[in-house]
């Protein structure tokens, strides 16, 4: 499974890039993009985006 964000709930607040441990979320566009390479699956980013923009797919 890997995190993916729903764009139309994103509203840029960059949580999910502080929060990620393996350095897997960028800002693009003023949205945050998962490197699906590089996210090891651990949910965090999830349990931190305020608008519940981040699920696992």
């Amino acid at each position: 499974m890997v995190a993916v964000v729903d764009i139309e709930k994103c509203t840029g607040c960059e949580t999910c890039v502080d929060v990620c441990p393996a350095s897997a979320i960028t800002m693009e566009d003023d949205k945050a993009k998962v490197d699906a390479d590089l996210c090891v699956d651990c949910e965090t980013c999830v349990d931190e985006c305020p608008s519940e923009a981040i699920s696992m797919e």
